[in-house]
């Protein structure tokens, strides 16, 4: 099994390149959201952690706005009770997609959280920053401090890019992107 890891910045259109592929996609941040919405055990770690912040099951996401804004450490806590857990979630994804030539896996923290062995293939999705700033607009969900904090926890992009195989330049249409996704495929394989 091929491992492909998809790495840029928050709002890059990660997501939408790793679709592309066509291949199944292990997507880390859909997977954290179903456990803050199912993981019971994960609500009450987290509410023993951080008390004055998190009361609702499931958990509420402008609680964990406001835990996230209110100390910077708290993100660190959050993710060191989440993290094992997508760990968990990715593992039974490979064991179930074992007989697939490609797995995607599209995880924001995948150098961070050393998700990656040495056969992992790297690909990094570039977009120009006006691109990213539409595309955060868009989402409901986004809060500009709360993408400070997560970059914070992040590696730099410089060093995400250099640590990559390929790059995906997402400055063009859909469709010349999905091309460029499939010519890729064509020299991983």
């Amino acid at each position: 099994m091929i491992k492909i890891g998809i790495l840029g910045d928050i709002g890059s259109g990660k997501s939408f390149v790793a679709k592309s592929f066509g291949y199944p996609v292990f997507d880390a941040d859909n997977e954290v959201a179903k456990i803050y919405k199912k993981n019971k055990i994960c609500f009450i770690k987290i509410k023993k952690l951080l008390p004055k912040y998190i009361e609702t099951f499931p958990i509420d996401k402008a609680e964990l706005t406001t835990a996230i804004l209110s100390n910077k450490n708290n993100i660190k806590k959050i993710t060191k009770i989440v993290h094992p857990l997508v760990r968990k979630k990715l593992n039974l994804f490979l064991l179930k997609n074992k007989n697939k030539k490609i797995v995607i896996l599209d995880i924001p923290l995948l150098l961070e959280n050393k998700l990656k062995n040495k056969d992992t293939i790297l690909v990094f999705v570039e977009a120009k920053k006006s691109d990213i700033s539409k595309r955060l607009s868009k989402r409901k969900s986004f809060n500009s401090k709360i993408f400070k904090r997560l970059k914070e926890i992040q590696l730099p992009l410089d060093y995400k890019r250099r640590k990559s195989n390929y790059i995906i330049k997402n400055y063009h249409t859909k469709k010349i992107v999905r091309k460029s996704v499939k010519n890729l495929l064509r020299k991983i394989l």
